[in-house]
């Protein structure tokens, strides 16, 4: 009786305030068995803005005896060894048109370049559980440079870098301490550039910021290192526009540590990154019950907001990126990272970085680990994949506010629509046994209302069969999507509805929705 108090209220006050704005769908539909509610999107400014290509995934150095909690999930996924040949592989990267790849992870600080000048051995790493993150130092052959960028120019990736900012470091008590020697790295630029290879930014360490994983370099420290970083770019790209971005420190953010960096870096960097493993260890038997409470869901907003509000702070101008964020730590969870139910987790974090003007998001991983978008075997896509593409297609740059009205299992997030007009709305329900009919409301819409005869509103249902959460198959509108025997992406058709009706969210599913045939005051 509570909830159709307030709904008969809210419905009352949509009435009300209708002269600043127009409703699509049946606002006051009667209250039943399904439950329902309104998605208010406020369409006067946009709230953030995010890079074209948003998306964004990430290729790591870790060899086949990279074990977690007693599972070796990486196989033949580095960047030293995998197969790129793989049509598969070569087509999910070519359907996104174009998508940034972060070339890094934790082994990064530890990689050697075996250009000309470099007199070390070229060898591969080599487990050693005496050694810092496990393994020796190893090396990338510029043969293999040059396999990885031919594959890079044929998928149409743009490629980040992730350089050794250890080189040169000594390491006392937890620190590494000392300039970095950027020799090697600059021999591989020299080289990079002289083949001619595009690169989208280089970006200086992996975890080395605030405490660090394994080892931490001091803000002021780093500072120093990516204003050398910036020579380096300067020097070897002249008279080439435009030049990559410089990006650090790729870490997990601390905010004294991030407010001492930004100040101190200047003009050097173009970016800053962060890394976001906010679900726990992959080893975690709970992770699907987190992935569902929207409470730990809104852990990372915070994040979010400190970061934005320093850079807004900043005389500097940066953006933030999340260089890399995987959920789970350590590789994941089987049938968990790499299932139906990681979606809600990955969706919400695409549509909530957004809200805090992150401009691109990095997944971990591509390929490799158990949160690969593609299978580490088979290179077939999970289903995250398919809520990636959906993803880089619908949702413009423009990131409009929402405010649901209803059940707290609905997060809902909405874009101006991405090279067409009108706006898509995202809605995630994490009920497992609950319906929602969600009426839109839009606010600021500058077309008038045209009643049945408008233009159909265009629905993305995706679901798993028969509910399994832990399913590897991903259902668009109930048909099952996978690639075909020459190991092309399928299409991504959605279905028309009657844009006067509410969007019906099943159980357990997600929906993109794209309305065409509304001008939004922030779209146009």
């Amino acid at each position: 009786m509570g909830f159709q108090i307030r709904l008969l209220g809210l419905c009352l006050w949509v009435y009300l305030a209708s002269l600043s704005f127009i409703s699509v769908g049946a606002l006051c539909a009667r209250v039943g068995a399904v439950d329902k509610g309104i998605v208010l999107v406020h369409g006067k400014t946009a709230i953030g803005r995010i890079d074209d290509d948003f998306v964004c995934a990430t290729l790591d150095w870790w060899p086949p005896q990279k074990c977690d909690y007693g599972k070796c999930s990486w196989g033949h996924a580095s960047l030293l060894n995998l197969d790129l040949n793989n049509k598969i592989l070569l087509n999910a990267v070519k359907a996104f048109s174009s998508l940034k790849i972060r070339v890094g992870g934790t082994l990064q600080d530890k990689v050697i370049y075996g250009t000309e000048d470099n007199r070390q051995p070229c060898t591969p790493f080599v487990f050693n559980a005496n050694e810092m993150f496990g393994f020796t130092r190893g090396c990338l052959p510029m043969n293999r440079w040059d396999e990885l960028n031919s594959f890079f120019q044929k998928a149409g990736a743009k490629v980040i870098f992730g350089l050794n900012e250890l080189a040169g470091k000594s390491i006392k008590s937890g620190f590494a301490v000392g300039p970095w020697n950027y020799t090697n790295a600059e021999s591989l630029i020299r080289y990079t550039v002289r083949k001619k290879y595009h690169i989208h930014g280089w970006e200086l360490g992996n975890e080395l910021c605030g405490n660090g994983i394994g080892v931490s370099v001091a803000a002021d420290q780093y500072a120093s290192d990516v204003a050398a970083l910036r020579s380096i770019v300067e020097n070897e790209y002249r008279g080439i526009e435009p030049k990559p971005l410089v990006i650090a420190p790729g870490g997990f953010f601390d905010a004294n540590w991030f407010k001492e960096f930004i100040s101190k870096s200047g003009k050097s960097a173009d970016v800053v990154t962060h890394h976001i493993y906010n679900l726990g260890p992959g080893v975690d038997d709970h992770l699907t019950q987190t992935i569902l409470d929207p409470s730990k869901l809104d852990g990372p907003a915070d994040t979010f907001r400190r970061l934005k509000g320093i850079l807004k702070n900043s005389t500097n101008k940066v953006t933030a990126w999340v260089g890399e964020a995987g959920g789970a730590y350590n590789s994941g969870h089987h049938l968990v990272s790499d299932a139906f139910v990681y979606s809600f987790w990955y969706l919400d974090q695409l549509g909530m970085s957004a809200v805090y003007d992150t401009r691109t998001y990095c997944r971990q991983s591509l390929i490799g680990g158990n949160y690969g978008l593609l299978n580490t075997t088979t290179f077939m896509p999970n289903p995250d994949y398919y809520s990636a593409l959906l993803w880089h297609r619908l949702m413009g740059g423009r990131v409009l506010s929402t405010t649901f009205y209803g059940t707290k299992k609905i997060r809902t997030y909405a874009h101006c629509a991405k090279e067409s007009k009108g706006v898509t709305i995202l809605v995630l329900n994490l009920d497992n046994s609950t319906t929602v009919e969600v009426n839109v409301a839009l606010k600021f819409n500058n077309l008038p209302h045209s009643g049945v005869h408008e233009p159909a509103r265009r629905e993305y249902h995706l679901t798993a069969p028969e509910r399994n959460l832990h399913s590897q198959i991903m259902l668009l509108n109930g048909k099952v999507l996978s690639v075909n025997s020459a190991g092309e992406i399928p299409a991504l058709e959605p279905i028309y509805v009657d844009s006067t009706k509410p969007i019906t969210v099943g159980p357990v599913s997600i929906v993109f929705a794209h309305i065409p045939n509304v001008l939004l005051a922030a779209c146009s």
